[in-house]
């Protein structure tokens, strides 16, 4: 007998899956799918990524002629835990009694995904055709779903459930982004007897910083100094300051002018502490918006009043796999599904919030298969 979604999902958060480290739990993935007397397909983008493992491909046949085939997907990795993972049930919530990260983020929704699946293949529940897809790597970069081959698909529809919000919540859009890199060069010099002949890059990077807009920059817009490193001694007047910047907007000519901002804040400051600048500026991702009228999104929301839940509708500040479908022309929306403070030891979710991703999942299925029948068309 399969294990119920609980029981999956504690056992798949029990493997650890740091980005690149995705062997053993697509292992797993890829035996509960072919012991549901499923084709799993893995490609070969571990390599180009940098993982142990490929993205996880697998096909359930429609029954019927009619309907919006979906495909769903969800990532492998977690963000690195520092320690174990011991997963335990406390008054109803699923907690890591370990002191590190869960791995909710985002094992709840292969679990979710996966039980759908199995329920769709053992009742023979009629549906318009389903894809899953598993991602390696998402959390640094979304580089699994990048390196996919999204000619593949046959659905032009997608849910990922990468959101940590109460169940309801519909994404409408996440911001487009782009990191930076910049290297200073100095001159070093003894900081004690010869100072003055000095040029420090960890000064003229100081200013940089000091000088950028940080934080929430506007409503569409935010950026961040997330890494800093350089000099060698402390009695050595720095040669060498590197540090790494990002910047995200909804509005993609503003992020334009924000990076434009940053590159002239650095321009002047390497002016300013007479060192000479490198910068690397290279595209994270690309955002996407939805309208409530587009029909990924009424039939999510279809989707969701089926179960009891009245659609709320939100922006992201962060991305998911969502960005890189939609950048190739797929509709794919991002779906909250309970997770709460993910990435940090306090991270949980609440069984009955697993338990439920399954019957909107479900019900996604459901309101697929009727939505040719209602006169939509995929976009």
């Amino acid at each position: 007998m399969a294990p119920d979604v609980l029981e999956l999902f504690t056992d798949l958060v029990a493997i650890k899956s740091p980005p690149g480290e995705e062997r053993e739990v697509a292992d797993r993935v890829t035996l509960y799918l072919r012991e549901l007397g499923l084709e799993v397909d893995e490609d070969g983008a571990g390599a180009e990524v940098g993982s142990t493992a490929g993205n996880l491909y697998c096909r359930v046949e429609g029954t019927g002629e009619d309907g919006v085939p979906l495909f769903l997907c969800a990532h492998l990795d977690t963000v690195p835990p520092d320690g174990e993972i011991e997963p335990v049930v406390e008054e109803g919530t699923v907690r890591n009694s370990a002191g590190t990260i869960l791995g909710a983020d985002n094992k709840s929704a292969v679990a979710a995904m996966l039980d759908a699946t199995r329920r769709v293949v053992e009742e023979r529940r009629p549906h318009a055709g389903l894809e899953l897809l598993f991602t390696p790597k998402e959390e640094v970069g979304l580089l699994g779903a990048a390196a996919f081959d999204h000619a593949r698909l046959r659905a032009r529809i997608g849910y990922v459930y990468d959101q940590a919000a109460p169940i309801g919540e519909v994404i409408l859009g996440a911001p487009y982004s782009q990191s930076m890199e910049v290297r200073f060069h100095g001159r070093a010099s003894h900081s004690g007897m010869y100072p003055e002949e000095g040029r420090s890059a960890i000064a003229a990077a100081a200013r940089a910083i000091a000088d950028l807009r940080l934080g929430r920059v506007d409503e569409d817009s935010t950026a961040n100094v997330g890494l800093i490193r350089g000099g060698t001694a402390a009695n050595i007047v720095p040669e060498w300051c590197t540090f790494v910047a990002e910047a995200r907007s909804h509005d993609e000519r503003k992020l334009a002018d924000l990076v434009q901002e940053m590159l002239d804040a650095v321009t002047f400051a390497a002016g300013v502490g007479e060192c000479e600048v490198e910068t690397r500026v290279e595209k994270s991702y690309r955002g996407y918006r939805f309208r409530r009228d587009d029909l990924a999104v009424r039939l999510a929301a279809e989707a969701l009043r089926q179960r009891g839940h009245e659609p709320t509708y939100a922006l992201s500040g962060g991305a998911a796999d969502a960005n890189v479908f939609n950048e190739h022309g797929l509709a794919c929306v991002n779906l909250a599904n309970g997770m709460r403070a993910i990435h940090t030891p306090d991270e949980s979710i609440a069984v009955a919030d697993l338990e439920e991703m399954v019957e909107v999942t479900l019900a996604l299925v459901d309101a697929a298969r009727d939505g040719a029948a209602a006169g939509d068309h995929d976009p």
